[in-house]
């Protein structure tokens, strides 16, 4: 997938006051002594150990660093491999990596890092995309579900579906071997209790995207209603700054303007939408057409009316959460909307209600307890195509099919939770994969 060779890359952001150089490879510890200075080469020195001394050419010191050695197998890669610690100084990062290079050592592609940890079976294929997961966390819970992942509890749960899987293939192509004696080995109704046990075990990881994927990516709120509702003055106050225009003059929101804002740890991703009137102005048409499509792709919807005022009639699905609120509640003492929550965005009277109710939208009850939460949408296209192949199994089973047919579905299975982990994964797939790390990973 990548070439061999001693690779090297910066494994920080420059500009702090500390940068880490990462290199990797056979022959790592030895390049990298042709440029440190400090009590003992490093070659000499043990694995997990921390070594101060000066970075040079020549004659010339570039920087004093520190500089941890690792020796295979004992590292991220697999590798021999050299962690450099050095000032953030983008001059010194780059003249500490030209040097590097000019002993033989290549700039790492994105992703090889991590690729090479892969291929040496230091992690599997739903771990390495997790090192990426928890680089981009920016939440509490989009952390703990990639920790999760990364440390292998949801490799764990797929490979133990994949064992007892091949454990039912095993017993079934056994029989096909010997089929001409007529031989069951399977025990029927064992079969179709380990298959439902399986069936319901992907059933719930598959269900765990939902959740999963707005935990990662942000749980995406459309705030929608008639024009003049306040749905700009409600974004404004949840951000807690003036970043969407309010006006008395109907039309003013023209577009969606997203922002976030994170509550008791998840990241929720507020879109302030164009009010819903009928109009001949074509510019408002277009945002309330946008309106429309934020609609869609919000996992909650924020429908506001006033309170002499109807909800406006919005197309939701079954996953979808509609939380119905009533602004202006300053305006009256009347609030007889028994599933609406009363508010006043413009006094900040009831807001604190309003966000419960959407930190209630969101179980993370599994991913805090450390279950396997499905976040990834390659994971959960597997996922989704192994399920299928498992139900046609399950139902084989239960009208008589042959066992070849049989173990052909579950095989399939097999195949389709291999792919999440990398057992059963072409190269095209995994370039793409890594080709999306940032270098240095």
């Amino acid at each position: 997938m990548f070439s061999p060779g001693i690779i090297v890359a910066p494994a920080s952001a420059t500009g702090g006051a500390i940068a880490v150089i990462r290199v990797s490879g056979e022959g790592s510890i030895a390049l990298c002594d042709n440029i440190f200075r400090g009590r003992k080469p490093l070659i000499e020195a043990a694995t997990h150990t921390l070594h101060y001394g000066n970075i040079v050419e020549g004659e010339r010191v570039i920087d004093d660093v520190l500089v941890s050695v690792f020796h295979a197998p004992h590292s991220y890669t697999g590798e021999q491999s050299v962690e450099i610690s050095t000032h953030g100084s983008q001059y010194i990062v780059n003249a500490i990596i030209t040097l590097l290079c000019n002993q033989g050592a290549r700039l790492a592609e994105p992703g090889e890092f991590s690729a090479r940890a892969f291929a040496a079976g230091r992690i599997d294929l739903s771990q390495a995309e997790a090192v990426a997961d928890i680089i981009a966390a920016d939440s509490q819970a989009a952390h703990i579900i990639a920790s999760t992942q990364m440390r292998g509890g949801y490799s764990e749960t797929l490979n133990n579906l994949r064992d007892q899987l091949i454990e039912l293939t095993s017993l079934l192509e056994l029989e096909l071997d010997f089929g001409e004696e007529d031989v069951l080995f399977a025990d029927r109704s064992r079969l179709e209790q380990m298959l439902s046990q399986t069936i319901s075990v992907v059933e719930r990881l598959k269900k765990s995207f939902h959740t999963g994927n707005a935990i990662r990516n942000g749980v995406g709120v459309a705030i929608v209603g008639a024009p003049n509702v306040g749905k700009s003055t409600l974004l404004n106050r949840l951000v807690g700054e003036q970043r969407a225009m309010v006006s008395d003059i109907a039309g003013t929101t023209r577009d969606t303007i997203e922002e976030s804002v994170v509550i008791d740890g998840i990241r929720f991703r507020f879109i302030d939408t164009a009010g819903i009137r009928t109009t001949d102005d074509t510019l408002e048409r277009m945002g309330i057409e946008r309106t429309m499509a934020a609609v869609k792709r919000g996992q909650i919807v924020i429908s506001m009316a006033e309170p002499t005022g109807d909800f406006e009639s919005i197309e939701t699905t079954e996953s979808q959460t509609v939380i119905r609120v009533v602004n202006k509640a300053d305006t009256t003492s009347e609030h007889n909307i028994a599933d609406a929550i009363y508010i006043s965005a413009r006094e900040n009277i009831g807001i604190d209600r309003l966000i419960a109710a959407l930190r209630e939208t969101v179980d993370t009850t599994a991913a805090y307890r450390g279950e396997a939460v499905v976040s990834n949408l390659r994971h959960y296209e597997a996922l989704t195509a192994a399920l299928t192949a498992l139900v046609s199994a399950h139902s084989a089973l239960i009208n008589g099919i042959s066992s070849e047919l049989l173990a052909e579905d579950i095989r399939l299975a097999i195949n389709h939770i291999g792919e999440i982990t990398g057992s059963i994964t072409s190269d095209t797939i995994l370039q793409s994969i890594f080709s999306s790390f940032c270098i240095g990973k």
